[in-house]
């Protein structure tokens, strides 16, 4: 049941600090997302909600006006960016990424760890063997065609030697030029073996924008490649943006709200982590929430050597001074839905509080219709948390971000999904000190 505004707990100013997921897209993006999507949900909805430009600084963000629920609410939602270090992840080579490919594979499968992802959502598991699948399928077809087109050509032009009396069988100068034309056309076999696959391979990279192969391989791979530890480079930027959340609990505004989307939640647990232990919390600030939408924690979680990740997992699902609502759906085949991130990653304490974790339950809050057209849009239904519901029940991304209750108000008394899984399931469960 969600909790009515009253004059005591309104939210008239917000910040809200977004970080998404490995998206190597411009934040402009979301602003552009935001407007279009929150447009149509207040026009289904009976709201209003504006969105304009920020101040351009180093940050990106956009200001929210909106009059929800008979309240006007003012919010500044910023992007916390970390683009540039998924860019130079995916930076890699052709022959770079099949090694990322064998190197992941190895992790996952030979630490068990995948066997355990697939205990709790097939979806995510599936979708980390699809870039995997796709890349072989398309090196195998670049290799066949090259050997086809190689072994054919070579044995064409054999032929015809063959056909003036030039051939194994000759001897004298016929036999000479037979060794001559045989070595140049194994030379040229293998010349064309090698130019085609590699030209065909980088066609299949240059589409996709719309296999999405190389992009998920760079994703899994990153997420990966320290076996659970954050990369310096994330690390740094993670205490970057503890900063920044910090720097905004200030008494003029009554919530400090922040959004991690995708693998953008677990760095939004460990930077409110850092922020907590450091008792950056002020005694009269406003109140502090994480929203983590669709996340794929146990991804990372689940890892031999993820002790950091693990502990801000306990340390934030026992504090007492924050809020905390996962929010997925079990129609998100990319996201580990319904499963509680603490719980399955096993460091849940007797003082565990968080998250709360809730269904959008998209085959409800989408029409039929709607429901039909995205469907089978994977990575687009990957990103409904933060677009429009046209039959929208208790979950609303833009009355959280823009309305008058906060994220604790909002589903106080609320009871977790009855579907949830919430036993220990990682096989390793070592925290850091």
């Amino acid at each position: 049941m969600i909790s009515v505004a009253t004059a005591e707990n309104q939210v008239k100013r917000r910040r809200v600090f977004y970080i998404p997921g490995y998206d190597p897209m411009p934040p402009r993006r979301y602003r552009e997302l935001y407007r279009t999507e929150g447009a149509a949900q207040a026009e289904i909805s009976g709201y209003d909600i504006g969105v304009s430009a920020g101040i351009t600084d180093s940050d990106f963000s956009w200001n929210v006006a909106a009059h929800i629920d008979g309240a006007d609410v003012a919010a500044r939602v910023d992007v916390l960016r970390w683009t540039d270090i998924v860019t130079d992840s995916m930076s890699g080579t052709i022959p770079a990424t099949y090694l990322q490919l064998l190197k992941t594979a190895w992790i996952y499968i030979g630490t068990g760890t995948l066997r355990r992802l697939m205990w709790m959502r097939k979806g995510p598991v599936i979708a980390a063997f699809y870039p995997v699948a796709l890349l072989l399928l398309q090196l195998i077809f670049a290799l066949w065609l090259g050997v086809f087109l190689g072994g054919n050509l070579r044995e064409l032009v054999l032929w015809i030697f063959s056909l003036i009396g030039v051939n194994g069988a000759a001897t004298g100068f016929a036999s000479v030029v037979w060794q001559a034309v045989w070595w140049l056309t194994t030379v040229i076999k293998y010349a064309i073996l090698f130019g085609v696959t590699y030209f065909l391979l980088r066609w299949f990279k240059s589409k996709d924008n719309k296999l999405f192969a190389y992009y998920l391989m760079h994703d899994y791979a990153f997420s990966a490649a320290k076996w659970g530890v954050y990369p310096p480079e994330l690390d740094e930027r993670i205490d970057v943006f503890a900063d920044k959340i910090a720097q905004a609990l200030q008494p003029d505004v009554q919530e400090v709200l922040v959004v991690g989307h995708s693998s953008g939640a677990f760095i939004a647990v460990s930077a409110l982590a850092r922020l907590l232990r450091d008792d950056r919390l002020p005694n009269d600030g406003p109140e502090l929430a994480l929203l983590s939408l669709g996340q794929v924690i146990p991804m990372v979680s689940f890892l031999p050597e993820a002790t950091q990740l693990r502990a801000d997992l306990a340390y934030l699902a026992e504090h007492d001074w924050i809020t905390w609502v996962d929010v997925s759906a079990p129609g998100d085949g990319c996201s580990f839905a319904l499963c509680d991130p603490v719980s399955v990653s096993g460091v849940a304490t007797e003082e565990k509080r968080w998250p709360l974790v809730i269904s959008a339950a998209y085959t409800q809050a989408l029409s039929e219709a709607r429901w039909k057209e995205l469907r089978w849009r994977f990575f687009r239904l990957h990103f409904q948390y933060l677009c429009a519901f046209d039959r929208p029940k208790d979950y609303d991304y833009f009355q959280i971000t823009a309305g008058p209750l906060t994220l604790a108000d909002r589903y106080r008394g609320r009871s977790p999904s009855r579907s949830r899984v919430d036993i220990p399931v990682s096989k390793y469960t070592r925290r850091a000190k």
